[in-house]
This record gives structure tokens, sequence and C-alpha cells, in this order.
């Protein structure tokens, strides 16, 4: 028994030893700040002064001295602080700052009980550690050698607090003689009053060597000492005085190295003393010899270090763990351990957490779920991993958590408790909820864009061949929607679509689906209508009427009552035959005939439909092929001025198929829009007219020249358009100039701004815009005016009945004098007979072209003409 007492009490000996090593930590270098400003001029900074030299005490001269006070002081000449000592005693120090009567207390530990005291800065003022100094002879070189002795200790420290307990755990009893200050405990020991004393380091070195004490091996309790305020008092100071030490701990030359200098401190100790060597190896031989008095004791050890084992492999697990939610819970499930994201989790502390169960802190339904999955690590030793979904009774909000629970078992494998640990993925869910709907939804109504349209006519299609149900796709088109924009602005326009969107939703059933394709192009794609066809198409008719209903009701647009009418498009899966490709081509024709009808008007797709979407896709089959085989050619039709001078030529593409024969542009290009072929076969028009305009450099009459190509839209808004185009006129070595870009009105519906900026970057390289078949399209005066345009040309539509129509000519007459008025060239096209040129040029135009002046033909066929004039 006494083997094992003394055993006991040599244990806690390894703690001490292992503590030593932290009094020797390398200094982080930390970022330099710069301290903030502290209002404490208006009042002294009272700040306590106690005897502990070199960190704190008073000189010679009455002043206050030692390490942190010259740091104190440095900071105050810096922060324009006036401070005043206030001299005490240490415990009567910690009192006074308590009651605030003191403002700042320097030389503190922080203990468990100053923590609720007091409030400290984060980065530590000086480490040290402290230590039992005695007089020569008497020989302490372990714990159990100060039982009965009598020790000088100050009263109020967090030595006696510390050693106190310690040396009651192991039964050990000292006589301690409490002492108002440092200087009276160690002159205590000198007049035989007391048989050691224990100080800090930093004190207690001085002391001894100026008194003849010796050292002893008992070294213990490393610390980091700080400035300490009242608790709730002062953060702004604190804060202050954290940011200088960091700023000087970082700079060896700063004023915290200078007083450590000064005063014979080392900042970063380089080898353990050899007399700490020498006290440490007598401890380690004691334990040796001690360890092998009893195999019993030896068991106990075992036991007891098995158990600490299993307590360091928790801790470990929740310290290396601390961006998660770590908790313990035990049978009842009432918490046993929560760490400091559970605590932030529910807004409590660890002490309020612990007993309670989880429906203190989350609702009914979160707290079935978790009930569930407890139970089945605490009952069947299961290692739950899965997606829960709590909702906290504090705020209501919702968080999704992964979460991994496990058993926690005794050493005979019995569960005694569950560990849980938990990420929250909430902000995770919700970017990825996001993503989903930039990816799916459109951005300005919340409807299914295209791409989810296109998914959810696949499966609606698949659905039909199952059941044999049939059904339809309504695609529906906003007449006059530019005028929306172009009177109410783009915003009100923006809010038109958003409820119309709104109005398109009401009353769908669960297996229908609404979407927007783009613009002011809606769709909704109807299922499982009814199994024989006219049946389905008479009730489809009916959702189609409804719909018109729906939108000719107006909508208020800030203010403005709006009537809207719109278009439909209809085509029933059955005429696709499972093709989604065959069913939108269809909804595309129905809803053309249904605009070319006029406003507010429903179509079906029917069998002349059927028969243009064949020719539709022969004809692009055909371009693909003339596209791969280089196959397309391009004439040119001149321009001339009122004495039939040629000034210009037009590039009009042309296209002769093997099996289809000559097909007319106004086919092709319509079907170059829609299936995407527009930009190869513009970006090849394009490179064949610099080719052209290279070779007439050299032909005298050619050279002066000018060669206008069409331009469609969407080539204008592709993003590769403007390099494209001053890409080839470099390789041609072609001036800018030489090169007329014709554009249509359909070009000015989209973002004008980026259209303009665009003809900007082309004109200044001197090519030249003209605006094609003016009169026909949306062209506002405001977009003209701010256009960078050349020229206008008379659509010939309004050239053709001008001589026997009096509105074409009041049109054409207004054409004239606008382009005259903005400083535009206005050409006529389809000028036909000599009358219409001579009215035309009566009316004040000077440019025409057509077939009285000259036929679409082939370069060299021009080349011929002009070069025999």
């Amino acid at each position: 028994m006494r083997t094992a007492k003394y055993m006991s009490l040599l244990y806690p000996l390894l703690t001490v030893i292992v503590s030593t090593a932290l009094l020797f930590p390398a200094y982080a270098q930390a970022q330099a700040v710069t301290a903030p400003a502290v209002n404490t001029s208006s009042m002294p900074l009272k700040v306590g002064v106690y005897d502990n030299a070199p960190k704190i005490f008073v000189n010679e001269n009455g002043r206050p001295d030692g390490i942190f006070w010259r740091l104190i002081e440095e900071m105050a000449d810096r922060e324009s602080w006036q401070l005043q000592a206030v001299v005490c005693e240490w415990n009567d120090c910690l009192l006074q700052l308590e009651s605030g009567l003191i403002d700042l207390m320097p030389d503190v530990a922080i203990s468990e009980s100053r923590g609720q005291r007091f409030d400290f800065h984060e980065e530590p003022a000086l480490l040290g550690w402290s230590q039992v100094y005695e007089r020569e002879g008497t020989a302490l070189l372990s714990l159990l050698d100060m039982a009965g002795k009598r020790v000088a200790i100050l009263q109020g420290s967090i030595q006696l607090e510390y050693l106190s307990d310690l040396m009651t755990n192991f039964g050990i009893r000292v006589e301690w003689l409490l002492m108002d200050n440092l200087e009276d405990a160690f002159s205590a020991v000198v007049a035989d009053r007391a048989d050691a004393v224990v100080s800090n380091h930093y004190f207690g070195d001085l002391s001894a060597d100026r008194l003849g004490l010796a050292r002893t091996p008992l070294i213990f309790q490393p610390s980091q000492l700080y400035f300490a305020v009242a608790a709730g008092t002062r953060d702004v100071l604190l804060q202050t005085i954290n940011n200088y030490l960091v700023e000087w701990k970082a700079d060896p030359e700063s004023p915290y190295f200078t007083a450590l200098r000064e005063w014979g401190v080392e900042p970063v100790p380089n080898a353990i003393p050899g007399w700490l060597l020498w006290g440490i190896a007598c401890l380690v031989i004691a334990l040796l010899l001690a360890l092998g008095f009893s195999a019993l004791l030896r068991l106990k050890v075992a036991e007891r270090t098995r158990s600490l084992v299993a307590s360091e492999h928790r801790l470990n697990t929740i310290l290396n763990s601390v961006e998660a939610y770590i908790y313990i819970k035990d049978h009842k499930l009432r918490y046993q351990y929560a760490n400091r994201k559970v605590c932030e989790l529910f807004g409590v502390s660890a002490e309020q957490i612990a007993g309670k169960t989880d429906a203190d802190f989350f609702d009914k339904t979160t707290c079935d779920q978790l009930y569930e999955n407890d139970m089945r690590v605490l009952r069947k030793g299961e290692r739950v991993a899965n997606e829960e979904v709590n909702i906290l009774e504090s705020d209501q909000q919702e968080h999704v958590f992964i979460s991994v629970k496990l058993p926690l078992r005794n050493p005979d494998n019995s569960i005694y408790a569950l560990c849980g640990i938990s990420t929250d993925i909430t902000e995770h869910k919700q970017i990825r909820n996001q993503l989903h709907q930039l990816a799916f939804f459109d951005a300005l109504t919340g409807l299914p864009n295209r791409r989810l349209i296109m998914d959810r006519l696949d499966h609606a299609m698949a659905s039909r061949l199952k059941t044999g149900y049939e059904g339809a796709l309504l695609l529906i088109d906003l007449d006059n929607f530019k005028t929306v924009n172009d009177t109410l602005g783009h915003e009100t326009g923006d809010l038109l679509l958003q409820m119309v969107a709104k109005r398109l939703e009401r009353g769908l059933l669960s297996t229908d689906s609404a979407g927007r394709l783009g613009a002011d192009e809606f769709v909704l794609i109807v299922e499982d209508v009814a199994l024989n066809v006219s049946d389905a198409m008479m009730r489809v008719r009916d959702m189609a009427d409804f719909l018109r209903q729906q939108f000719a009701q107006p909508f208020d647009l800030h203010g403005t009552d709006y009537v809207c009418s719109v278009s439909i498009g209809v085509v029933m899966f059955s005429d696709a035959d499972g093709d989604v490709d065959a069913l939108l081509k269809g909804a595309d024709l129905a809803l053309a005939a249904a605009k070319e009808g006029g406003r507010n008007i429903v179509r079906f797709f029917n069998q002349d439909m059927q028969i243009e979407v064949t020719r539709r896709t022969r004809i692009e089959h055909a371009l693909r092929r003339a596209i791969e085989q280089n196959s397309m050619s391009l004439f040119i039709q001149p321009q001339v001025d009122e004495n039939a001078k040629i000034v210009s030529m037009e590039a009009l593409l042309r296209m002769t198929d093997p099996i289809l024969g000559d097909i007319s542009p106004g086919d092709f290009v319509p079907v170059a829009e829609t299936c995407g072929l527009i930009i190869p076969l513009g970006e090849w028009v394009i490179e064949k007219a610099c080719g052209m305009l290279q070779q007439w450099q050299t032909i005298p009459v050619m050279k002066d020249l000018t060669l206008a190509v069409n331009v469609s839209p969407r080539q204008f808004h592709h993003p590769g358009f403007a390099d494209h185009v001053l890409g080839r006129l470099k390789k041609y070595n072609v001036p800018g100039s030489a090169l007329v870009l014709e554009v249509t009105e359909s070009l000015l519906i989209d973002d004008i701004d980026s259209t303009i900026r665009k003809m900007q970057v082309l004109g200044a390289q001197g090519i030249h815009f003209a605006l094609d078949d003016f009169g026909t399209g949306y062209a506002s005066l405001t977009y003209l005016k701010r256009l960078p345009l050349t020229q206008l040309k008379i659509d010939q539509s309004f050239v053709r009945d001008l001589l026997i129509d009096q509105n074409d000519e009041a049109i054409v007459r207004t054409i004239i004098a606008l382009g005259n008025s903005l400083d535009m060239q206005v050409v006529a096209e389809g000028v036909e007979t000599g009358e219409q040129a001579a009215r035309l040029q009566e009316m004040g135009c000077h440019y025409f072209q057509g077939y009285h002046f000259g036929r679409p033909k082939p370069v060299e066929k021009y080349l011929e003409l002009l070069s025999a004039e």
C-alpha cells in the first residue's frame, strides 16, 4: 500500500515533466497590424503595480518599472494615454481590478476562476513557469519532500490554487504561509520562518541569487501572462494591447524585445538548463524504481493508461474535427458533450446543452427523424450515415446536414453512448439548387428553359408510346411584343413576360408543362389528353381558346392597362411519330401560319404543313451538301446612280442542287436560319466577297466599286462575327471602305446597345452599313439616329406599285426625306421599269437597283460588260 501511495504521487510528475516542454515553444511569427486608437485621454488609465521584479515593481526612485510597465508605457506614449500607477499587494490588486478601482492589471495568468472575473487579450505578453526555492540543504527533490514543510506563497496567486489542490488530492499536508508580496515571502525563508517559497521564475531567479537561496527541481504550471481588465469592460483597450503585442513580437528590434533584453530575459530559450535536466533525470529514476515495486501497481497503472488513451482518442476526434458539429448522447438521448459548433448552432453554452435532449432544440418532425436514426445506433450498434434535414425551434430555419453516427462501447463491447459528427451542407445545397435553376429554368420568368423543355418533350413522347394517350405541343407567341419594349421600355417588357408566365401556369394539370423558349415565345406541353385524336384536338382547341381569353384580360403594367393578343401554333404528338425535332418543326410551321393569318389566331399543324416540313428538310440536306462540297455560288447585281453609272455591287447567294435544281434564296436562307447553318454560310459569303474585292483591286473598271453583302441578325450577333470580318479583310488585304454590310430592321429587336458597339468597331475600320428592306420591319427613329448607317434601301414592295398606289408613293417619299435628313444615301430596290426610275428620281432618289439596270449575274459577266464599255 505504501508503494501504491508513492506511485500515485509520482504519476502526476509525468504531467510536470511533459508540461515543462511547454516552457520553450518557438514564438509564432504574427502578421504585423496597426493598433486601433483607444480613447483614454479624458481620464487617466489606472494600472495596478505590485512587487514582482523584473516583470512589474516600484524602483528605488519610487516609480513603477519592469517589463510590463515598459510595454504599457510605450503603448501609452503612442496612443496618448495618461497612466496612473496604483501600488497594491497582489491579492488586493485583483480585488481592486474586479471592483473597478483599477482599470488594468499586468502579469496575470489565466485560470478558470479568473476567466469568470476578468477579460484578457489573445496574444500572451510573457511566457513563464512557477518554481519552488529553498535554503541550502533543505533538499526538496519531489512533491513528497514538501510534506510537513512551511511554504511561503503569494496570497490569491494561481500557484496557491494549483498546489493546494494538488497536495490535497495526494494527501500531502503542507503548512502554507500566505504572504501579501513576494519580497516578504523570500524574506521569510531567509529568516527561517519558512522552509521554501513558491514564485514565478522571473522574480524567483533574481531573488534566489540575491538572497543565496537554491532553486529546486520542482517546476510546474507553465503559464502565459497577460494584461487583464474587469470582465465585460474595456474590450477596445485589450484589442489595442493585443495588436501591439502581435506587431512587436514579429520584429526583433521592437520595444518588446528591447524590454526583454534590458531585464536580461531570453525571449526564446535555446536549451533546457543543466540543473533542470538533472532534476528531470532524478524524477525519471525515481519513477523507474517505483514502477518495479509491485505487479499489482503495474496492472492498475496499465488500466488507468488505457482509460486515458480512450479519453485521449475521443478528445482527438473532437479537436481534429472542429469545423464539424460533434456531440455525444447517452442511452436516453441526453447530450453528454457538445463541441463549439453545436453550441453556436443552439446559441447556448456546453453546460446548458448537457443533460438536454433534441426536443429542447428542434421541432417535432426533426426530433422524430433524429430519434429513429439514433436508436439504430444505440440498440443495433449500426453506423448510420445519411442526410438529415433539421429545423431549429429558435429560428425555424432549415439546416441540412450530412451526419455520421457511431456507437461508443465499453471494454465488454456494450454500447454506452453514441457519437455524432454532422457537417452543415445547407449552403452547398442552396448553391446546387441555384445552379440547377440557372441550368434548367429561365432567369426572368422562372419557367423551364429550352434545355428542360426538350427533356420533358422526350419524356412526353415516350409516355405516349407506352400509354397510347394523345398529347400536344402549343407554341405561343406574343403579338407585337416589340411595341411594348419600344414604347414602355425593356423593364416593362420584362414585367409583361413575367405576368404572361404566371397566367400561362394558371390552371395547368400536374402532367402539363409550361416553358419559355426565348424572347416572347412560350411553349405548353399537354400530356394524356385523350385516346382518340379527334377528341384530343377538340380539348386542345378549347385549351388554346382559354389561353387567348386569359391573355385578352388587361395586364397592369405600372398603372397602364395593356391588352395582349397571342398567336398559337399547335402540333399533336401523333403528327411527329415520336420525333421531337419533327414535333418542334411542326409547331414552328403552325405558329408561322397563325402569325400570317393575323393577330390572336390558333393554327393546327396539317398535312400541307407536313409537306412544307418535308420540303424544308430536303432543302436542309441539300444545303449541308452544298456547304460541304463548296458548291454555292455568288452572283452580283449593280447599284447605279441617276446617270445609270454603276457605283456599287451587291453580292447575292445562289444555290443549285443536283437533285432539287435551282433553289431560291427565299427558300434556303430561312432554312439555314432555322437549322443553324446561317453562321458557316455567312462566313463563306464574307470569305468569297473579300476574295472578289481583292481581285477587283487589279481591274481598273472594278477597283473603285464597293461590294454589299447581306448579313442576317443571327450571324451579326454571333460572338465571332466582327473578328471574322476583320480577319478576312486583313487576309485579302482589302480596305474596309470597299465593303458594305447590309442588315435588316429585325437586327434592332434585341440588344440595340450591343449592336451599336459592334457596328462602331467595324465602322472604325472603314466598313459601311446599309439598312436593307427599310419600311417592312420594326425600326424606330430613335434607333436610326443612333446607328452608324450610311445607306437606306427602300424595299421593292413599295417600289413595285409606286406608280399606281398613292400609299406606296407616300411611304417612298417619306423614306427619301428621312434618309436625306439623316444624311444617308437612299437606294430604291426592285426598280424594273424606266417609269419607276424616272418617278423615283423626281421624288429625290438618286440611287437605284433592280432588273431595269441589271439582273444578278456571275462576276465574269459584269466584268466583260464593263470592260466592253
